[in-house]
């Protein structure tokens, strides 16, 4: 089933008579603070760790290593 181009349009006409304008572009405002807060998350989260995944990857690679080296 292909959804075509008149179908897009008759939804989002519909979609917008039942909610109305403002009530639609509120929603995306909140939806882009959303996106927002969370990658300001995952930034901040990438600053206390120390570094990205690689680094730590890394980390735990030469631990490994030493630990074999030693035992």
């Amino acid at each position: 089933m292909n959804i075509g181009v008149w179908q897009i349009v008759i939804i989002a006409v519909v979609v917008v008579l039942l909610f109305g304008r403002g009530k639609i572009s509120d929603l995306m405002g909140d939806v882009a603070k959303g996106i927002t807060s969370f990658k300001k998350g995952l930034n901040e989260k990438d600053d206390d760790d120390g570094g990205t995944i690689e680094a730590k990857a890394s980390e735990v690679a030469n631990k490994v290593k030493d630990e074999t080296k030693t035992s």
